[in-house]
């Protein structure tokens, strides 16, 4: 069983090298309008994804939450997940 895990990682590490990092634009999108949009604008982006009410409703518990925060925290935390762009443009309206 060893050997065959030990097959499996290197195969996976032999045809992956590539993969980067980047992160989906919609993910992007969705974590600046969490960190930065008003609860209103944030509830809009959301329905265009059909999600039952209890997950909206769980989405927007966790915007509750952010909205606590600073909102110089807010753009620290949109730094470490590589959005001070979006987070920047949207500061400027």
């Amino acid at each position: 069983m060893k050997i065959l895990a030990s097959i499996l990682l290197i195969s996976v590490a032999l045809c992956c090298y590539e993969a980067d990092a980047a992160a989906c634009p919609t993910f992007i999108a969705e974590s600046t309008a969490n960190l930065l949009a008003s609860e209103s604008v944030f509830r809009a982006s959301l329905s265009k994804y059909g999600a039952p009410p209890e997950a909206v409703e769980a989405k927007l518990q966790v915007k509750r939450c952010t909205d606590k925060m600073s909102l110089g925290k807010r753009v620290l935390f949109g730094k470490v997940c590589g959005q001070a762009p979006l987070l920047l443009c949207l500061l400027q309206f």
